[in-house]
């Protein structure tokens, strides 16, 4: 009896690109206990910096065994904050995307015969053929090159994969170590994301990719959730296929926990390992988005995560396998002119206050008397172009010099007319069961949430659970999870949101008109090749 009245207790993990991070959630999904370990402060010995180590020729990698060793620090932390272990029901995790895992071969016996009494690095210590590649890499143009030749070009496999070729996808980092480390390509048993990667130290066997994270490799069919065979040829030999293994629903219980963490810190022996996803495909999670919600991520670049019913083959952006049941597709849309380029603007028109920036935004009607901008002070990814500023009056003459207050909006729906225009070019379709739900810095402005509730004729409501979705989400997918598994409902099943802006009634009036103008604006723009 005393068992069943017991509080159950979720753990999420984000393996991100300088820190690990680790949270306790309880059946009402609020965070319990934290901790975390930065690479660069707590682990000096690997000389990192911003958790990665800059090679030449745009090569950049991280040394897996850095990871390992923070899992063990982090571990230690958590017992140091009171954490019950034998509490937690179910764990899962999150993990910087793209980076890969080599591991030697005999490691996965390695796994499976962990000494409780030592630490996993010390066990682990020759588990890996070389360091991992992470996402900042950018050596392998020709790669992605040969990789979009190969399978019919960039559209083909856009279409395919649900991105056309990047140089920090796994693919052609994949690639670029058969071409020109064969020997390490050949002595490597399996190659891992690092989100699985990151889930394998805990089930006690590799663990396998999960189709969410996968979709990041250029070489997942998003349509059959089946590898490519023309990509993975492309990118590998006959082995590449089963060095990978097959890829498993983001929202698999893939085990229970290594026989390990029960003996070293008293986990339950049926604790469920739920399969690790990215660190975006978690943050979906983390915003408890649904098909036909949008997550907005306002930071110094702004991110838009795009719950979708079927996937589009995508302009720009990326289209992956949705990690929940409720999102069967999502979309990943980054626009490098975020935050930085509103503070710039900010302090170019009225210094270093927010509020007589909102005083200029009030002194202009919503639509700004058909005044808009384009304004990129880095160049933009999403459309790929040079920085520069676009400035246009309601007649679509330029206008050369315009009243302070008139930028001020411009710059804002300008902003929101272009992330709905790329969401809607993924495949995101507004309807009454629509929302647009804000994290980051700039979601306490209440101004900028109003111009996006407007535009996107859609309410906007604020997370404010915890700063970090993707951590977050890592420990909510383990509790939902676990809890349609074990068939028990947790209180903390339906997200708390609360609307903070709400669209006029003439929005969509004012704003349809200028959507079609900013595609027109666009087309005009030089693009970046």
């Amino acid at each position: 009896m005393i068992e069943e009245t017991r509080k159950k207790t979720f753990l999420g993990f984000d393996f991100s690109t300088q820190r690990l991070k680790a949270v306790v959630i309880g059946e009402d999904y609020v965070v319990q206990q934290e901790a975390d370990v930065e690479f660069d402060n707590d682990l000096p010995e690997f000389r990192t910096f911003g958790g990665v180590v800059r090679g030449e020729r745009g090569e950049v990698t991280a040394p897996t065994l850095l990871w390992v060793k923070a899992l063990d620090m982090v571990m230690d932390r958590l017992v140091v904050a009171g954490v019950d272990f034998s509490s937690i029901e179910a764990l899962s995790g999150a993990a910087q995307q793209h980076g890969s895992v080599w591991w030697a071969k005999g490691s996965e016996s390695k796994l499976s015969n962990l000494s409780p009494d030592e630490f996993l690095h010390t066990q682990l210590a020759t588990a890996f053929v070389v360091d991992s590649p992470v996402w900042m890499d950018s050596s392998t143009t020709a790669d992605c090159r040969a990789l979009e030749e190969a399978v019919g070009g960039p559209e083909e496999l856009a279409k395919i994969t649900g991105s056309t070729a990047y140089e920090r996808f796994t693919g052609s980092q994949i690639r670029k170590m058969f071409r020109t480390r064969e020997r390490a390509y050949q002595a490597t048993e399996r190659i891992s994301l690092i989100s699985s990667f990151a889930c394998s130290l805990f089930l006690g066997k590799i663990a396998p990719i999960d189709l969410s994270d996968g979709s990041g490799m250029n070489l997942l069919d998003i349509h059959t959730k089946k590898w490519c065979e023309k990509a993975l040829k492309a990118c590998g030999d006959d082995t590449l296929e089963s060095k990978l293994g097959a890829p498993v629903p983001t929202w698999s219980v893939l085990g229970n926990i290594s026989p390990y963490f029960v003996k070293r810190y008293g986990f339950k022996p049926d604790c469920k390992v739920v399969a690790f996803t990215g660190d975006n495909c978690s943050a979906l999670a983390g915003f408890r988005l649904r098909s036909g919600w949008v997550g907005l991520s306002l930071g110094t670049s702004d991110t838009l995560l795009l719950g979708l019913s079927a996937p589009a083959a995508p302009p720009a952006g990326h289209v992956l396998v949705g990690p929940t049941e409720e999102a069967p597709y999502m979309a990943l849309l980054c626009f490098a002119n975020g935050s930085l380029t509103r503070q710039y603007h900010r302090d170019r028109l009225v210094g270093t206050s927010w509020d007589d920036f909102t005083e200029l935004l009030r002194a202009t009607v919503r639509g700004n008397m058909g005044y808009m901008g384009i304004y990129y002070e880095t160049a933009e990814i999403v459309p790929r172009a040079g920085a520069g500023r676009w400035v246009c009056e309601g007649a679509g003459r330029r206008a050369e010099r315009p009243q302070p207050q008139f930028e001020a909006r411009a710059l804002l729906e300008g902003q929101a007319l272009a992330r709905r225009a790329h969401a809607e070019d993924m495949g995101f379709k507004i309807d009454s069961s629509s929302r647009l739900v804000a994290t980051g810095g700039a979601s306490v402005n209440k101004e900028l949430l109003q111009i996006f509730a407007d535009v996107f004729n859609t309410p906007v409501y604020v997370l404010e659970e915890h700063g970090n979705a993707a951590l977050l989400g890592a420990a909510i997918r383990a509790a939902e999870v676990w809890s349609a598994d074990a068939g028990v409902k947790l209180t903390g099943s339906e997200p708390t949101l609360s609307p903070v802006a709400t669209p006029y009634p003439d929005s969509e009036k004012i704003y349809t008109p200028m959507l079609t103008r900013y595609r027109l604006m666009i087309q005009d723009i030089p693009k970046l090749q």
